[in-house]
């Protein structure tokens, strides 16, 4: 009984709730929020690293060496032009003059600090501030004593003088200690900084190798929680109910979709184990049925016995009561004809006739009951020495029609060498009696492989058969023309189809009024069955078993006076 719709939606929305899909993407989302978290702090701290260790080493240190080495020149540079005011030897400026003579860089690292920093950062004015220092100690001292020494001789600078650059070059020596100062002070920041970048980059990527085992451990437990655990419950069950326990309830467990799988199998259950009750039942009516049907075909199979056997009794015990009618109504024919009425001779050749057509239908009826009763012996059988035969029995009729037989490719097969012959005669000699009778008749036998078989045809050019009629052709007693027309007796067709299928093929018609006939038929080919013709062999025994009380029927219904009377006729 399938689900309410109430019960489908509440059933969805507690699906929803607890959708294992939602849980595990929840799950990984979390898992690679984390990751993504540990990744960009890494990446951060290591660009952190990078920019500090690029201001340790290009800017700070540069700026600071520079520094150091163009105070140490100042320094030279004073004491140089102090001692150029009291010798007046030129030799002592040198150390000015080299300051003088240095090169200056494309960018300074003044200027570099001012594009890292700004150009309104404390260091930056220290640095302005120690450059302007020097430059007033320059025009208001170095070059003015240098210009009067110059002129005037050594001894021209007074105490005075001198005391006045040493002021300015105090000046100097302050703002540059400022300027320094204030440089390792940055340089001690950057340090710190690059320390706690450091310390991070350190921290995210122990994180980051940890992070792996930690959310793989945890999505472990998850999906052993969620899955494995609800899995393995439902497996349990399923395989005690696969084992036929359709009594074990199903349990309801796991989140979303396992538990929407554990109560379909539950379902699935229950709808089995209502089947099987209802299949119990239908299986015992089943079997009682068929225990009918055994014991009707077991009936029928008797039936169809006693009536073979019954029909060929009837037809060979009625010869001698017909060989005796046949007999005398002949010897009447011969003995009075013309010494009674021409009434009375009309009515002794009616009785004639029509003792001789009893006669031959019984034949015909007897033989059509032995085929398949009266077992002969199996072989190798060239169906060209069957249509020889054929050919051979009815060469008369052949001769007297101009009629010419041609076989083509026929094989040899596994059957009885008899009721082979006994279908050609009766297919070629149909073929002569419904002839055409505007042209004599070609009758063509051929064969072709199909697969396990040989297709077998009998062409003719005779009037040919409606094809509405050409599974009538084959009932026995029916007949399509009248038997003024067309003498027989209705057997022959029925009796090849019950040889065709007695060797386990099939016969047929092909063909169309006034365009001749096709007869049809297959047997089984020797090559592709090589147990046929012991299977043929064993239906044959059985059949000539069943068949032993009809042949001890055949001798004991024979009359000790019926020699004399067929003689007679």
């Amino acid at each position: 009984m399938s689900p309410t719709p109430e019960a489908r939606a509440a059933r969805a929305a507690a699906s929803a709730r607890t959708s294992l899909r939602r849980r595990l993407r929840l799950a990984l989302v979390a898992a690679g929020t984390v990751l993504a978290l540990i990744v960009l702090t890494a990446v951060s701290a290591l660009l952190q690293v990078q920019t500090r260790q690029r201001e340790i080493s290009q800017i700070y240190f540069p700026a600071i060496s520079e520094a150091d080495t163009v105070f140490t020149e100042l320094v030279d540079a004073e004491t140089a032009v102090r001692g150029y005011a009291l010798t007046g030897d030129p030799v002592t400026l040198e150390p000015m003059e080299r300051l003088l003579a240095r090169p200056q860089p494309s960018r300074t690292t003044v200027q570099i600090l001012a594009d890292h920093l700004g150009s309104g950062a404390r260091v930056v004015r220290a640095s302005d501030d120690a450059s302007a220092a020097a430059a007033t100690w320059y025009q208001d001292f170095a070059q003015p004593t240098i210009d009067q020494v110059a002129k005037d001789g050594r001894g021209s600078v007074t105490p005075a003088q001198i005391e006045q650059g040493r002021v300015l070059f105090d000046d100097i020596r302050a703002k540059v200690a400022a300027y320094t100062a204030l440089l390792r002070e940055g340089r001690l920041h950057a340090l710190a900084q690059l320390d706690t970048s450091m310390t991070l980059l350190r921290l995210a990527l122990g994180a980051l190798a940890v992070a792996p085992v930690v959310v793989g451990t945890l999505l472990w437990i998850f999906l052993r929680r969620w899955v494995t655990e609800p899995l393995a419950v439902l497996a349990a069950d399923a395989r005690a109910v696969a084992g036929g326990d359709l009594d074990h309830h199903v349990v309801d467990a796991g989140p979303g979709e396992v538990g929407d799988v554990a109560r379909d199998v539950e379902q699935m259950r229950d709808r089995l184990a209502r089947l099987l009750a209802d299949s119990t039942g239908a299986r015992a009516e089943l079997e009682r049925s068929h225990e009918r049907l055994r014991e009707q075909a077991e009936d029928l199979s008797r039936s169809n016995r006693d009536l073979e056997q019954f029909a060929y009794v009837a037809s060979h015990d009625l010869q001698e009561p017909l060989r005796k009618v046949a007999s005398f109504t002949q010897l009447l024919a011969r003995r009075y004809e013309g010494q009674l009425d021409e009434r009375a001779d009309q009515y002794i050749a009616f009785a004639v006739d029509g003792a001789k057509r009893m006669q031959r239908l019984i034949n015909d009826l007897l033989g059509f009951s032995r085929v398949g009763r009266i077992g002969g012996e199996l072989a190798d059988v060239d169906l060209n020495d069957s249509l020889a035969q054929a050919t051979d029995d009815l060469q008369q009729v052949i001769e007297d029609t101009g009629a010419t037989v041609t076989a083509v490719g026929l094989p040899h097969v596994d059957g009885e060498a008899p009721l082979l012959a006994q279908l050609m005669v009766n297919l070629v000699g149909n073929a002569l009696k419904f002839r055409h009778p505007d042209r004599a008749p070609e009758i063509r036998v051929e064969a072709r492989r199909a697969g396990d078989y040989w297709e077998l045809a009998c062409r003719d050019n005779g009037i040919g058969i409606d094809p509405q009629y050409a599974d009538r052709v084959f009932v026995i007693f029916q007949r399509l023309h009248a038997k003024e027309v067309y003498e027989g007796t209705g057997i022959g067709l029925a009796l090849c189809k019950k040889i065709v299928e007695f060797h386990g093929g099939q016969i047929w018609i092909d063909g169309g009024p006034g365009e001749g006939t096709v007869v049809r038929w297959t047997l089984p080919a020797r090559a592709a069955d090589p147990a046929a013709g012991e299977r043929l062999l064993t239906r044959a025994q059985a059949d000539s078993a069943e068949a032993g009380h009809a042949v001890t029927s055949d001798h004991v219904a024979a009359d000790p006076g019926g020699g004399k009377d067929d003689a007679d006729a």
